[in-house]
């Protein structure tokens, strides 16, 4: 092909082959691999994407004179950058038509009846003379022998001219364009570039930290409507879509429109019939562009929504993977998943069957364009001669890159129109006025502050639930210098009242005043620096204990940190860890136990030396030992101060000064702890239901009081039951290096019996809740001969795949060859040969077109479905796999369930990446590469040499140009992370950080943090324009190079001109073709890690293996069991021993209890026994056998189990039963005989669908007691030689629990039995009752026997108290 074409290689986009590419598969696949990602998330962000409210140009709103001034010097560049491609075919017109000349001249001058005199060719003298004489002759002889030579002779030639035109000094010239060319636009595209990316770094700085620091300025109640996890997203994401709106995108946008401009002006001006033609017949790639992206779109959603089905299964299997272990249901749940893979595979299929046909079709089409476009030229070039060969070039390559520059003008369109709906946000946020603005100097200071603090009639909503009034009409005082207890049910609006005087709100009526002045009027941040305040769930800050104490007061000496740590407590334990003050807390002060937590918080609210000290449930969440210290600490600073403090136990309210009651948004009563008690209101009721009566009743009815004034949020749960278990181990896990310092931290010890249940926090839930992704260990690339292996049953698919890529790749190089004949014709002198040429030059075109279009159909199918194909076999195995790991592999934070179903849908997904289509992808350049090669050194070995010198770089241009469009975002995005810590961790805190009045000091610490990136943003941009201008001007050089060249071996060594466009084009367009292979390989090493991931996954040997055969198995099973000095940790935190040497027996048939408090080991022991775990040290020993060495699903299908938060699954009551024994078909009649067993058949008679009825997922449409019953009927349908029960009972209502105790002593008859269990009532008559204490049995015995020792159950019994 013509330079033309070649050059306008130069701009494209991934190096594409050759136009046809372009248009092809540039444009369209361009375009339809962006449109399939991006409708999907076109269609979701519809949903949630706010209407663009914010112009284009608004987006340039924090731009300074200087910034103007680059982009607009950047902008003109870009323009003369866009025009220099249509100048380049002004160009090659005129060097097409030299050598045309030239080969004419060369045609005319081999007829050796001619010669060249002054400059013109005539007929030699000696032939027309003696053809006169012929003539002469035959006048006088009549006209017999004369014949056509002879009379063309005596036609005088038309003045050809000859000799003048020196072929090698005209390519010189042409040279030094091409050189010139290629070196403006060099400048140009770096110019163009780096200015307007160093323009928008500058921008996107000052947008990131006026949007942080706004953002730090907002009231709480913004806050509570926002949610953090979005606007971190916002403070990365977004932000880095208006960059990518306002940076290069801008630059490259201007560039290709200008380039489509002038690209038609010059079709329209050289040659406008022409020019008609081909634009008549683009709107057919136009369609189907369209069809084929919407088809893919739709497909696309089709296959995703087909896989969410299965993805919902895998991710209900794997959050209930401790009962689908005790029930040895992997076999089943694994073809379940598989069932559910099929439809997605189909889909995928079809996606890339039309994928094929529509890229077929582009390729037709094109093809089709080319032989009309060619017939119809050469017709006004030949016939009509209204044109010349060159002009011909100039307009049908004009048109071509104007359509080829304004398909990929598209996606910077996309671009702006992200970026301007990111910005309307973010835009709104800055302009948004704080209703409370914490960083204003307004207001007024008191000069004494005595601390009277009263709120009248205030009525109070919050933002976020506006329809619920929490504060109805309040009225307290409180008096300086007294201690105030607020008590109340949950809701009352306590914790409410204590963030108003904080003035994190303003009432909706009424007033809070502050020694009667309106704290409305006074100062923020001087109002809250009156304030010390102790939450239940303190929040440190990730770094040393001093800094966080120092937190409290700016500038404050180290004296006063220590005094302040030994008012609190807190000295002793501080000087005994290894680095003293100096010691790292950890994210959110995950190191530190819960006592030490609040001791610090309140050293750090003491620093502040507080006139107001308010304490809201400060000591709930402790255990009694830390309570007791932290109490203590608390009672030594109340002194003088005026102090509010909110609790539920009554311990840390009697000795308040006075005493408020809440109830529904009202202080209702006042006063001492006596006079309270006599007036038998809210505070009567809370003390009695707290008070120690009659133990059974009592322990029933402060459960139901401790859920009420359980805080939303905070499950009253014990770490025993499945779930809690894997609670616990989140909750502990972060507490790792310190427990083996301080004993109050290894295991939190609280009474369950006592008043208030340990409450899992809510900010260890939400911090471990998130895979940390910074963990993930770095996996070596799989090597692809072990994908393929996995592919091996599809081979006849990838053979013909491959068969059809070739064919396509060789297209490439046939439509130069085409293409340098056309050229070639035009210097034929004969115009009957010359238009027969022509014609079978056409005809060949549309066999190209035919063809290619059945090959890419078959390339397209043939590889979607061995791709699809070995998804689903990985997604199978890896599913397989996951399920056959031991219980401790999921305990790691890094395979929880959305983790591991994230891996299923992504990583199986991406290695398709790595065969199918990537295969393609590669047998496609090489073919295209080697026919081009091969094909070059036929015609021309010296020209191919010169110009396989540059093709590397030619590749390289390609390949970069690739890169860059997927952009840099991936290194700005490492850069932005200590950014992203900070800013996340202060949005996380606010409350605390609003507080501490800390807001500006987080400010200042982020915009610290956003130098690096913004530093490494200007350094990129220059790199990045050099690249750019690098790979637009290597094209211009080659050419330079190859037609003087050309020209010289057209002159010395008669090669005929059409080769050296032959070889030029051929090896041209294949090494862009090259470089578009080379920009594939991000995917292709992304599918090799997630291969090598999904490996790693399936070679994992589990420790304790469920599939194996291996393993005792033995017939009379009896269910006798021993623990023999069993130690054991949780593979996630090993350092906190849970059992520690436990001993303990049960014979057939016995009922064993566990009791003890949390944390003791007693749910532990249980898991021990299903063979979840293997004990560290020492054995457990079923009938005699050591259980390391019992079969795995042998043991566990004599094993029935009940938990306390039964797992159902998402299917029928009945499925649900039948799940209880997976290794045989269950008939009805046994599931009912098992319901009747467990109380649960006449309430499924009840149901419209009886046993059919779905239980929803989880259960969730059933009740607790009924969720119980149908957990102990799946257990019966085992009929297991031994029941585990662990707390089976302790959630329910008194009711549901008598009903299912029934169904448990009726399913215990016969069976040996373990239970753990808090209630006195369902122990009792139990034939051992083990009592355990940090991880060893202290006492057992029968219950009489026990009380009769009074020790510890004695003591459980009567008091209630922990045993500890």
């Amino acid at each position: 092909m013509p330079t033309g074409s070649v050059k306008l290689q130069s701009i494209k986009r991934l190096g594409q082959d050759n136009h046809s590419y372009e248009v092809s598969d540039d444009e369209p696949a361009g375009s339809y691999m962006t449109m399939t990602s991006k409708e999907n998330e076109k269609a979701k962000a519809n949903t949630e994407q706010p209407a663009i409210r914010v112009g284009f140009f608004q987006l340039f709103r924090f731009a300074t004179c200087n910034e103007m001034l680059m982009m607009v010097v950047g902008s003109v560049c870009a323009v003369l950058h866009g025009s220099a491609q249509p100048l380049m075919l002004l160009v090659f017109g005129l060097l097409t038509d030299t050598f045309i000349e030239y080969d004419i001249e060369l045609n005319e001058l081999s007829d050796d009846r001619k010669e060249c005199v002054n400059n013109t060719i005539q007929w030699k003298r000696n032939y027309t003379a003696a053809a006169q004489g012929l003539i002469t002759m035959q006048n006088q002889s009549g006209w017999g022998i004369m014949n056509n030579s002879t009379w063309e002779m005596l036609v005088p030639l038309k003045g050809r001219p000859c000799g003048i035109l020196d072929i090698e000094h005209e390519m010189t010239n042409f040279a030094f364009y091409y050189v010139g060319i290629g070196a403006a636009v060099f400048l140009l595209g770096y110019f163009q570039i780096s200015l307007w990316v160093t323009a928008a770094a500058r921008q996107i700085q000052v947008i990131r930290k006026s949007y942080f620091s706004k953002v730090m300025r907002m009231e709480i109640g913004w806050f509570d409507c926002t949610s953090v996890g979005e606007l971190n997203t916002r403070m990365s994401d977004d932000i880095n879509k208006i960059n990518d709106a306002i940076a290069d995108q801008v630059a490259i946008f201007l560039q290709r429109f200008t380039t489509f401009v002038c690209g038609f002006c010059i079709g329209f001006v050289k040659g406008w019939k022409l020019t008609l033609v081909i634009v008549a017949a683009s709107p057919l790639i136009g369609i189907g562009a369209g069809f084929m992206a919407l088809f893919v779109a739709k497909l696309t959603g089709l296959e995703l929504q087909a896989y969410a089905k299965a993805g919902a299964v895998a991710d209900e299997v794997l959050s209930s993977i401790r009962t689908v272990a005790a029930f040895g249901g992997e076999k089943k749940e694994v073809q379940r998943y598989d069932r559910n893979l099929i439809s997605a595979q189909r889909w995928g299929i079809r996606k890339g069957l039309i994928m094929g046909f529509f890229t077929g079709y582009m390729w037709l089409i094109i093809f089709l364009c080319y032989g009309l476009a060619f017939w119809y030229g050469s017709s006004l070039v030949v016939d009509a001669e209204e044109y010349t060969p060159g002009t011909l070039l100039q307009v049908f390559f004009g048109v071509l890159i104007a359509a080829m520059n304004l398909g990929q003008a598209s996606p910077c369109l996309e671009a702006f129109a992200a970026g301007r709906g990111a910005a309307t946000i973010i835009f709104e946020t800055i302009d948004r006025e704080p209703e409370i603005d914490c960083l204003s100097e307004a207001g007024y200071k008191l000069d004494r502050v005595k601390g009277d603090i009263e709120f009248h009639n205030v009525t109070f909503y919050y933002p976020s639930r506006p329809e619920v009034k929490i504060l109805d009409q309040l009225s307290v005082a409180v008096k300086s210098g007294e201690t105030t207890a607020f008590v109340g049910p949950s809701g009352a609006g306590k914790s409410t009242a204590i963030q108003l005087i904080q003035r994190f709100y303003d009432p909706r009526e009424g007033m809070v005043t502050l020694d009667g002045h309106d704290i409305r009027g006074l100062n923020i941040q001087w109002l809250r620096s009156l304030i010390g305040i102790v939450e239940q769930e303190p929040v440190l800050f990730a770094t040393t204990i001093a800094e966080n104490i120092r937190y409290g007061r700016p500038g404050v000496s180290m004296e006063d940190i220590v005094t302040a740590a030994k008012e609190a407590n807190a000295y002793n334990f501080i000087m005994d860890l290894p680095q003293k003050f100096d010691t790292l807390v950890g994210e959110g002060g995950g190191q530190m136990s819960g006592g030490q937590k609040q001791r610090i918080a309140i050293a750090r609210a003491l620093v502040r030396n507080p006139r107001i000290l308010l304490l809201d449930m400060a000591t709930s969440a402790l255990d009694n030992e830390s309570e007791a210290v932290v109490q203590e600490a608390l009672d030594k600073v109340r002194m003088g101060r005026t102090t509010i403090s909110i609790a539920h136990r009554l311990s840390t309210i009697k000795n308040a000064d006075v005493i408020v009651g809440f109830e529904h948004g009202r202080a209702v009563e006042r006063g001492k702890h006596n006079e309270l008690l006599e007036r038998k209101g809210v505070y009567f009721t809370l003390v009695t239901l707290q008070s120690q009566g009659d133990k059974a009743l009592n322990e029933k009815a402060r459960q139901m009081a401790d859920n009420e004034e359980e805080p939303e949020g905070l499950s009253l749960s014990r770490a025993g039951s499945y779930r809690a278990s894997l609670r616990a181990s989140i909750r502990q896990r972060s507490r790792s290096q310190l427990s083996n310092l301080i004993p109050e931290s290894s295991v939190p010890i609280v009474g369950e019996l006592g008043p208030r249940a340990y409450a899992v926090s809510q900010a260890d839930k939400s911090k471990n809740a998130i895979p940390e992704e910074e963990d993930d260990e770095l996996v070596e690339p799989a090597p692809v001969a072990r994908i393929l292996k996995y592919n091996t049953p599809e081979w006849p698919y990838m053979l013909f795949g491959s068969f059809g890529a070739a064919i396509n790749g060789g297209v490439n190089p046939v439509y130069s060859l085409l293409f340098s004949q056309i050229l070639a014709t035009f210097s034929v002198t004969d115009p009957v040969a010359q238009r027969k040429e022509i014609d079978s030059i056409c005809l060949f075109f549309v066999m190209v077109g035919v063809v290619s279009f059945f090959t890419q159909m078959l390339q397209g199918y043939a590889f979607s479905k061995s791709g699809e194909l070995l998804t689903r076999r990985l997604r199978r195995l890896g599913f397989h796999a996951m399920l056959g790991q031991e219980i401790g592999w999921f305990d790691d934070h890094r395979n929880s369930p959305g983790a591991l179903t994230t891996r299923l849908a992504t990583d199986a997904s991406q290695v398709q990446g790595a065969t199918g289509s990537q295969i393609g992808m590669i047998v496609n350049s090489l073919t295209n590469i080697g026919v081009a090669v091969i094909m070059s050194f036929y015609f021309s070995w010296k020209l191919t040499l010169l110009i396989l010198c540059f093709l590397p770089f030619i590749a390289l241009s390609g390949g970069f140009q690739a890169k860059m469009l997927t952009g840099f975002a991936k290194q700005d995005k490492q850069a932005m992370e200590a950014a992203g810590q900070i800013s996340g961790e202060a949005l996380n805190n606010i409350r605390t950080i609003a507080g501490l009045g800390k807001e500006r000091r987080f400010v200042d610490m982020y915009e610290a943090q956003l130098d690096a990136p913004y530093q490494a943003a200007l350094k990129k941009a220059n790199v990045y324009g050099a690249c750019y201008g690098f790979a637009q001007c290597v094209v211009f050089l080659t050419n330079s190079a190859s037609y003087r060249f050309g020209g010289y071996l057209v002159r010395q060594e008669g090669l005929h001109f059409s080769l050296v466009f032959r070889v030029i084009s051929a090896i041209v367009t294949s090494g862009t073709a090259l470089g578009r292979a080379s920009s594939y390989t991000p995917d292709y090493a992304k599918a090799k890690i997630s291969a090598a991931r999904f490996f790693q996954l399936l070679d994992r040997v589990p420790l304790i293996s469920v599939y194996s055969d291996k393993g005792d198995k033995w017939d009379n099973f009896q269910g006798n069991i021993e623990f023999i000095d069993c130690k054991f940790t949780y593979p996630t935190r090993p350092d906190i021993q849970v059992l520690n040497g436990l001993n303990v027996s049960v014979k057939p048939g016995q009922t064993l209890a566990f009791v003890g408090s949390s944390g003791c080991g007693k749910s532990t022991s249980v898991q021990l026994l299903e063979r979840f775990y293997d004990p560290d040290h020492g054995r457990v020993l079923i009938d005699g056998h050591d259980s390391t060495h019992v079969n795995v699903p042998f043991l566990r299908s004599k094993i029935g189990i009940v938990s306390q938060e039964p797992v159902l699954f998402d299917c029928s009551i009945m499925e649900n039963i039948k799940y209880g024994d997976n290794s045989r078909e269950i008939s009805m009649n046994e599931v009912i005989a098992a319901a009747k067993k467990a109380q649960l058949h006449d309430f499924v008679m009840s149901l419209p669908e009886k046993y059919d009825t779905n239980v929803g997922a989880q259960g969730s449409q059933l009740s607790r007691g009924q969720k119980q019953r149908i957990a102990i009927a799946r257990a019966i349908i085992r009929d297991p030689k031994i029941l585990l029960l662990d707390e089976a009972t302790s959630a329910l209502d008194t009711e549901s629990e008598k009903t299912v105790q029934e169904a448990l002593d009726k399913a215990r008859e016969g069976r040996t039995c373990i239970v753990i269990a808090h209630r006195l009532s369902t122990i009792q008559n139990s034939d051992i009752i083990a009592v355990m204490s940090r991880g060893f049995v202290i006492e057992k015995g029968a219950h009489d026997h026990l009380m009769a020792l009074k020790g510890a159950y004695y003591k459980l019994v009567t008091t209630g108290a922990p045993i500890s």
